[in-house]
């Protein structure tokens, strides 16, 4: 049993120490906006902050966290959808099939959150999660939109 803290609510879940973040964030917390892409940390599309990090939850075992440790999930960024880059996603409509798009607000908000008001460079190395879909300029705008700066 192993006790973790999911968008502000202690939980207890049965899984095994070798067990990846990601599956008990989906499958035990039925918490679906974390999304499996690759498996290897490489897509980023199942990013969660973890102590205000983003990591990929795909490659974090549940053995490594502690009960301290605070997990962030799309769904716990923003119950409302209201965070700044959530609706500067939304104003430049930057999702195309938006598979990827959870785990990217999630790089995003890491990303602001160490450096205000990036530069497209910032933003570009910052922001490594893949989107099969090549929204990447959309995402550059909507990156600069949450900082306060129309793209």
């Amino acid at each position: 049993m192993a006790k973790l803290n999911v968008n502000g609510k202690v939980r207890d879940v049965q899984v095994e120490a070798d067990t990846p973040l990601l599956w008990v964030i989906r499958e035990q917390l039925g918490l679906t906006g974390t999304k499996y892409g690759c498996g290897v940390a490489q897509c980023g599309a199942c990013s969660v902050h973890i102590n205000g990090a983003v990591e990929r939850s795909c490659a974090v075992s549940v053995g490594s966290l502690k009960a301290t440790d605070k997990i962030v999930t799309i769904e716990g960024l923003s119950p409302a959808a209201s965070h700044p880059v959530q609706k500067a996603w939304a104003a430049l409509d930057v999702p195309q099939c938006g598979y990827c798009q959870s785990g990217q607000i999630m790089a995003a908000v890491a990303l602001l959150k160490k450096q205000p008001k990036p530069t497209d460079e910032d933003i570009d190395e910052a922001m490594s999660n893949i989107c099969r879909c090549g929204t990447y300029q959309r995402i550059r705008a909507a990156v600069h939109m949450a900082a306060g700066r129309q793209a």
